[in-house]
């Protein structure tokens, strides 16, 4: 892997480490769950008149719309608005890539190894360290909904695997057509109305044109750009030597916490910090093959997104 594409990969897990802070800018200002529906409606509705189709069976699709769109951010952004810290929400995200292996070895069938099972426990270990200190100074809810949101992003991963989609980006893509109408419906029901309408209009409120900005780059920055940097990587080299770039975003996520936020970090959270990045690098399935051995470019990459976890 060239230098250059060394630091792409790094620019990404930036990117993505970033978000974190952008959403929780945005929170400031718009519900939760309206703010799902309106960041997935924003990447839609050019999606779905400029981008082809990506030929993938619908089901599989909409399960990946449900797991990874739906379902991951509507815990996400409630557990964030329910008082989890973005740093330590850029790192319980990391357990998608355990429970993906549990949902595969479960459900498709998929061969665990010794290595994965050890890295399982490890991360595992690390998490409830994590939650035992957010128990002891903090409610545990926010960290338990951000937990749900990790295990709706491996539903979302085995839904994408089952698709084998042609160009991961278009199915990243499509797939934001998912949850924008649930998300609507179940923001009218527990938000309601006039709190949707407020963040709409209300743009002279402290923190609105801060999360206006969120938002934006949650959408452009976050998904489109560090998404198509990342299939761009993955289309030309072993999912094995680029997936573990994302490992840094938690590392960003909790650093940028830090310096923008002022959020800090205790000892023990620290430790399951380190426990959880090591447990699931442990459970990858790193291959360094020999240059003559690698995959041609022109092979069918994995979905972005999917490799995170």
């Amino acid at each position: 892997m060239p230098t250059r594409h060394r630091l792409l990969a790094v620019l990404v897990a930036l990117m993505w480490g970033l978000n974190f802070i952008a959403i929780d800018a945005s929170l400031v200002h718009f519900p939760p769950m309206f703010l799902v529906a309106l960041r997935f409606a924003l990447i839609a509705v050019p999606t779905v008149v400029l981008v082809p189709w990506p030929r993938v069976p619908v089901r599989w699709l909409v399960g990946y719309g449900l797991g990874f769109g739906t379902l991951q951010f509507l815990f996400l952004y409630w557990g964030m608005a329910a008082g989890m810290p973005a740093g330590l929400a850029s790192l319980v995200l990391q357990m998608s890539g355990p429970f993906t292996v549990l949902l595969g070895a479960t459900l498709l069938r998929e061969r665990v190894t010794a290595r994965q099972v050890l890295g399982i426990l490890v991360a595992v270990g690390g998490l409830t360290l994590v939650a035992w200190q957010r128990a002891e100074n903090a409610s545990v809810v926010p960290f338990l909904l951000t937990l749900a949101g990790a295990f709706g992003w491996a539903v979302g991963n085995v839904c994408n695997r089952q698709a084998h989609p042609e160009s991961p980006l278009r199915l990243t893509l499509w797939m934001s057509a998912v949850p924008p109408l649930p998300m609507l419906a179940l923001s009218m029901l527990v938000e309601g109305p006039d709190r949707i309408v407020a963040s709409l209009t209300s743009w002279d409120e402290p923190g609105a044109v801060g999360a206006a900005v969120g938002l934006g780059y949650t959408v452009l920055v976050g998904t489109v750009l560090g998404s198509g940097v990342w299939t761009w990587l993955m289309a030309r080299h072993p999912a094995g030597v680029v997936a573990p770039f994302s490992m840094l975003v938690p590392v960003v996520g909790m650093t940028a916490a830090w310096l923008f936020l002022g959020e800090g970090i205790m000892l023990g959270e620290g430790i399951g910090a380190l426990l959880v990045v090591g447990g699931v690098l442990l459970g990858a399935r790193v291959e360094l093959l020999p240059v003559a051995e690698r995959p041609r470019a022109s092979a069918r990459p994995r979905s972005p997104l999917a490799c995170r976890g």
